[in-house]
């Protein structure tokens, strides 16, 4: 079990809970350290004084609020101590929200709130069960680490969750961040309708198990290569074009025709004779029903079979990963979700294709 990061009752009205709060998350960010280029020696960081050059002992740092540029207000960490919020001891909920009515972009970090003891879980799955039902979470200020936070309350999955939110004036407004956004731009009934259509043919269910940090495990296995004295290769397909404004609706229904069709993607400004040709062509013959053969096969087919075997491998280095995941998933890969790009793309390369029974 997980060490809680605080303890303290939790309250709404005139019931309280016992309650402990744990980490819900946790990073797989890979770190390195910093070495000089040529040596092993790692390298590190001195609080140094800009103007002599010295290092300074941590115990003579103190914070200076710039007031102008070069005047500061020195503030001792003493009386910062005196007006921190310390450590709240109760998560007090003062009042109840609609879930619905809370844009996603206030919640910050997410914790994992946990009764303290045996005897509170009635109390505890009381709420849990109240706060499902009504689809509603609780709010309350809260103090932790010397920070106070806006927080909510919900429960999911049967646990209650606590998430640090925003205060209001932390959200920038996007209308003054975001530039070019449209103001009133005029779409037709039809170009509307199409795009819903394309929404509705890509909908997928949600499968968190199913997303993975590419880029993590990429580093990971650079650094096994590197290790291993493997070669290191890097591809990258090419940027995507932006969709013509004249040309939208025709893109629209190109990609309505092919999420039905279930083909990838077409590359912008490639027609359909441009393509790649699908591998169709390089499935095996038949079976003669277990008879040997004395046909000799001309030597052009193996030739066909061998171009059509590259058209396809062509083919499949043009896909992204969520395309070539699409496919390894349809051919039952095993540990598919743990592959990186390349790795899903040699696995089907080399999937053996199922035949047809011989009749």
């Amino acid at each position: 079990m997980a060490r809680p990061m605080w303890t303290g009752v939790l309250t709404f009205g005139l019931v309280s809970v016992p309650v402990a709060l744990y980490t819900a998350t946790q990073s797989h960010d890979v770190h390195f350290h910093q070495l000089q280029r040529g040596t092993s020696d790692r390298v590190r960081n001195k609080r140094v004084n800009e103007r002599t050059g010295q290092e300074v002992e941590y115990a003579d740092i103190v914070k200076g609020y710039e007031v102008t540029e070069g005047e500061y207000v020195i503030v001792e960490p003493d009386e910062l101590d005196q007006i921190s919020p310390g450590r709240s001891r109760t998560i007090d909920i003062a009042g109840f929200v609609n879930l619905a009515d809370v844009d996603p972009i206030f919640f910050d970090k997410t914790y994992y709130l946990g009764p303290r003891g045996k005897e509170y879980q009635k109390v505890y799955a009381l709420l849990v069960e109240a706060l499902e039902h009504s689809g509603k979470a609780g709010l309350a200020m809260f103090a932790m680490r010397g920070k106070e936070y806006l927080t909510a309350v919900r429960s999911e999955g049967g646990i209650l969750e606590l998430h640090t939110m925003h205060f209001a004036d932390e959200v920038r407004d996007p209308r003054r961040e975001v530039g070019d956004l449209p103001e009133k731009v005029k779409l037709s009934a039809q170009e509307v309708k199409t795009a819903e259509q394309l929404i509705g043919m890509l909908a997928i269910e949600w499968k968190p198990d199913e997303w993975h940090d590419t880029y993590e495990e990429q580093v990971k296995k650079l650094v096994e290569d590197k290790l291993a004295g493997r070669e290191i290769a890097v591809s990258a397909g090419p940027a995507p074009e932006a969709t013509n404004v004249i040309d939208l609706m025709d893109v629209l229904r190109r990609s309505l025709e092919t999420a039905r069709k279930g083909e990838p993607p077409q590359e912008p400004g490639k027609s359909r004779a441009e393509r790649p040709q699908t591998s169709r062509a390089s499935h095996s013959p038949k079976p003669t029903g277990g008879k040997k053969s004395t046909t000799v096969k001309p030597q052009t087919t193996t030739k066909t079979t061998k171009r059509a075997s590259a058209t396809g491998k062509q083919q499949l280095s043009q896909l992204t990963k969520v395309e070539l995941y699409k496919r390894a998933t349809d051919l039952d890969i095993p540990h598919r979700s743990t592959m990186t790009r390349d790795e899903l793309q040699h696995a089907l390369e080399h999937v053996g294709r199922p035949r047809r029974k011989a009749s």
